[in-house]
């Protein structure tokens, strides 16, 4: 029966293509930072392991080896100070070897100054609005069509075949690899939160108010994430891509969106 049971799960877990990237550790991320956060994440993840053997340990061993069978006679004191100092002293030197990596880390993290983009970033219900400050480029970034397509119910579109389906935007933000990108967030509705796992970002966006959070990618590529706050409806139709690329990569794609930006300011006059 219980060999069935495990088949069953095996059968389960790979039934479907959305398990192949499961997993169960966060990811390590693309950033110093995120490198960082994965370090620390791990340190007090062993630590917690070997604290659980320890405990654990000391309980089985207890009620196995002073169990009234085997003849155990109970202690008559009340208590030991010994002890109670240890099991005090102990905790409180883990507690510090936790708390001055993880204090450093979060002081780099809000270390935003001298950032070599600084993009604004809105959040709407339900998309992301991107500025790039002191360039003149902004524009929105929305589900992609193909999975705004597939959603729809009755649409006879399978999700499995739509590639990083409900994960895919029109417009991605695209940064050059290796610059320090600052985001100022806010919102223009209510709460969203901008959250990229692999650049080890997650930050809320509020309305009235400009949250400040930062990055720096050091390997180029795509990187996806989803708003992380229950903020309406279409909560779940809201994704985040992350476009880094070379430098040389990144100037060409600027000097092409203020070509795009200045001819949609000559087709509007001529409307006009």
């Amino acid at each position: 029966m219980i060999r069935k049971l495990c088949l069953a799960a095996l059968v389960l877990l790979g039934s479907t293509g959305a398990n192949a990237d499961w997993a169960l550790n966060m990811p390590k991320g693309v950033t110093t930072l995120s490198a960082e956060t994965y370090a620390i994440h791990m340190m007090v993840f062993w630590w917690c392991v070997a604290i659980a053997v320890i405990v654990f340990g000391v309980m089985i061993y207890s009620l196995i080896r002073h169990r009234k069978a085997a003849g155990a006679v109970p202690a008559k004191f009340s208590h030991s100070m010994t002890a109670e100092i240890i099991w005090t002293t102990i905790p409180i030197v883990i507690l510090l070897i936790m708390t001055v990596p993880s204090a450093e880390l979060l002081i780099k993290l809000e270390d935003s100054r001298d950032p070599d983009i600084t993009v604004v970033t809105t959040a709407y219900q339900w998309r992301w609005h991107y500025a790039y400050q002191g360039e003149d480029v902004e524009f929105f970034s929305s589900l992609s069509r193909t999975s705004a397509a597939a959603r729809r119910k009755g649409s006879g579109i399978d999700p499995e075949t739509v590639d990083n389906y409900l994960l895919d935007v029109d417009r991605p933000l695209v940064v050059p690899k290796g610059a320090k990108v600052r985001f100022l967030l806010t919102s223009n509705d209510v709460v969203h939160a901008w959250w990229v796992p692999e650049l080890s970002i997650k930050k809320d966006a509020i309305p009235g108010f400009m949250n400040e959070t930062w990055f720096k990618a050091e390997v180029a590529g795509v990187y996806r994430g989803q708003c992380a706050e229950l903020c309406g409806m279409d909560h779940g139709y809201m994704p985040i891509v992350v476009e880094v690329v070379e430098p040389e990569a990144y100037q060409a794609w600027l000097v092409n969106e203020k070509d795009r930006v200045a001819q949609v300011a000559v087709a509007d006059g001529e409307i006009r």
